[in-house]
């Protein structure tokens, strides 16, 4: 698919929350849309600018803005809760307000200024049932019949949770890739593993679908807090320590609150000749 954006290059903004990073190009600049090929060229870390997850800001009659997701290999993902908390700062700043509401493929999310150069999003409720998950069978989602009993929790996207002793023990590359692809997940699922620090913290590690090992994820670290809270691991308030800081998680009637910093690292521009190598 070719986009207008061939002769004049395409604008883009690199940020990330706690390292979870993300390349955000504005919708209005890539009419014609992406293909899969130019989104896993700008993936590369080697050979493009390299991210998490991609994220197009599109126009909303139902919200402030509308948000569509890529992984790294060029699918779609249906939310990121570190890149909407990342927009979500960046057209605060931009509009001069202190909330507003995203849209995403996980419905409306409202999103707020949390001080201290903190920001928060509702993520919403969690997916608890298996058929909301998904998983392949009708069986209790907090004790999947695979080893390690971990639990399942949709976040709009499809999560796997296991609670270990030591949480930095755990060889990701092979673990990840292993239960990604398992076949109770039809849908692929990211992968979690955490272990208990103190009273309501949790450490987690994570394994994304469709990206691989990432110093953070929002929608993981919503999961892991909603898992720990159900088996009885924490409250429903949770501190969790990723790679290199602090999400705070906070399960309540409304919705799953994540708190947590932002970056706007820079802004730059796609070249022509670029987009036409890999935007076939």
């Amino acid at each position: 698919m070719q986009t207008q954006t061939a002769s004049s290059g395409l604008p883009f903004m690199k940020m990330h929350g706690l390292g979870n990073d993300f390349v955000v190009i504005n919708g209005t600049d890539v009419p014609g849309g992406l293909s899969d090929s130019l989104v896993s060229a700008i993936a590369h870390r080697n050979t493009g600018v390299g991210f998490d997850q991609l994220a197009v800001i599109e126009e909303s009659d139902r919200a402030d803005a509308r948000l569509v997701f890529y992984n790294a290999d060029g699918s779609l993902s249906a939310t990121c809760g570190n890149a909407t908390r990342c927009i979500a700062r960046h057209l605060m700043d931009e509009r001069g307000v202190d909330s507003l509401v995203l849209e995403t493929e996980r419905g409306l999310l409202p999103c707020e200024d949390g001080g201290n150069g903190l920001t928060r999003v509702n993520m919403g409720a969690p997916l608890l049932a298996w058929n909301e998950v998904p998983i392949a069978q009708d069986i209790d989602t907090l004790h999947l019949p695979i080893n390690g009993d971990p639990v399942a929790t949709g976040m709009g996207n499809p999560h796997c949770t296991f609670f270990v002793d030591d949480a930095e023990a755990v060889d990701l590359n092979t673990f990840g890739p292993a239960h990604e692809h398992h076949p109770l997940f039809p849908e692929r699922t990211n992968v979690q593993v955490a272990h208990l620090i103190g009273p309501d913290h949790l450490r987690m590690r994570v394994w994304e679908r469709g990206t691989g090992i990432t110093m953070a994820s929002g929608s993981s670290s919503c999961a892991t807090a909603v898992a720990a809270a159900r088996r009885g691991i924490t409250g429903r308030k949770v501190r969790i320590s990723l790679e290199i800081g602090d999400l705070v998680i906070d399960w309540r009637e409304d919705g799953v609150w994540m708190e947590g910093p932002t970056a706007h690292v820079f802004s730059g521009t796609f070249t022509p000749g670029f987009i036409e190598a890999h935007n076939g």
